[in-house]
């Protein structure tokens, strides 16, 4: 490629004459690129196709220097351009999907992008890192040691600490030895198993359901009566134990909030839940699990507050079952909110011993 020196010509001339018109697009880029860099901005080139980083990168290092006017030239000529555009659109199928993710349906999108062979866009590794442990399971029981070892080194320490104890620990073992030897693998590598773990993901057919089936039942379980919960719960039992099993940790009652709920958390209970219904909590919990519940909240709280409910709870008498159920349900939907939300999070229930 020639390289670009000063243009000499006379100081009249120079004011009028267009010297950028001896430039290609490419070299103009690469001028435009160099201006802004000198100046301190940061130019974010890897949205670029690789291609397109490597050519300019050439050309940054084949070029010498410019004169002033042919700078200026550049730069207006840029700008001009630049001001002159009225929208833009993204120019390819994955631009477009990715302009619309959200905006169309998931089965769409993933029509469209297998119609047109377009991966999903993004970092491999992020869409992998934010899959449940589940999920993340099924690719390590499926994929060689070395690939695994490699997706759990990618991973942040909590999750991968989380995936590791979930397997079984010859596997386990097997991987974090394998991890002692990833020192030798290229970014390269790592990319090319991060995409085709990503392919995985996006040969998928998509879901007609976000939640898993235990977390939808349970999530109906928690506002049924306990009587329902309870017989539905045995039928289950009796049917699929292990699916009961899962149920049963998706299920979030009164019963349970000492045990997953965190004392800090408790106070926030009093904003979104009002005194009476709190008051009815209290004066209808007669259950043993239900008080055991109720102490924990009111021992959580400010003594001002629990002292007024107890007095509270106490003028109102006896609180029909019915009653006291709702108040009940309600207190537990305020803490599922706050959950789903991200504002608290609840505690895994233990496992249940045969």
């Amino acid at each position: 490629m020639t390289q670009l020196t000063p243009i000499a010509r006379p100081a009249a001339d120079r004011a009028v004459a267009a010297p950028s018109t001896r430039l290609s697009r490419r070299a103009k880029a690469a001028i435009i690129v160099q201006f802004m860099l000198k100046e301190g901005a940061n130019v974010p080139l890897t949205a670029l196709p690789e291609d397109l980083q490597i050519q300019l990168t050439q050309l940054l290092g084949e070029m010498r220097y410019i004169d002033r006017d042919t700078m200026h030239a550049v730069i207006a000529e840029f700008t001009e351009e630049l001001e002159s555009i009225g929208l833009s659109f993204p120019g390819d199928m994955a631009g477009a999907l990715s302009a619309l993710d959200g905006k169309i349906s998931a089965q769409t999108a993933a029509r469209l992008r297998k119609e047109a062979g377009v991966q999903q866009m993004g970092d491999p590794w992020k869409r992998l890192a934010d899959l449940p442990v589940a999920r993340l399971k099924t690719f390590v029981t499926s994929e060689s040691t070395q690939v695994s070892a490699v997706m759990v080194a990618k991973l942040d320490v909590g999750k991968a600490a989380e995936l590791l104890s979930a397997l079984p620990g010859d596997m386990a073992r097997r991987i974090t030895y394998a991890m002692s030897m990833t020192d030798a693998v290229t970014p390269d590598a790592v990319e090319r198993i991060g995409l085709s773990l990503a392919a995985q993901l996006d040969s998928e057919p998509p879901k007609a359901f976000r939640a898993q089936p235990s977390e939808r039942v349970g999530a109906i379980l928690n506002f049924s009566r306990a009587a329902t919960r309870d017989s539905l719960l045995t039928a289950l039992d009796e049917d699929d134990k292990g699916f009961a099993e899962q149920v049963r940790k998706s299920i979030f009652t009164f019963a349970h909030i000492p045990d997953r709920l965190n004392a800090i958390d408790v106070p926030k209970i009093t904003r979104d839940v009002d005194q009476d219904t709190l008051a009815r909590v209290i004066a209808g919990a007669i259950a043993e699990v239900d008080r055991r519940s109720v102490d924990f909240i009111l021992s959580n709280m400010s003594k001002r507050l629990s002292d007024a409910l107890r007095e509270l709870s106490e003028e109102l008498g006896d609180v029909r079952p019915k009653d006291a159920e709702s108040a009940m349900s309600s207190v537990v939907k305020a803490i599922r909110a706050m959950a789903d939300s991200g504002e608290i999070t609840l505690t895994t229930p233990p496992e249940s011993e045969d």
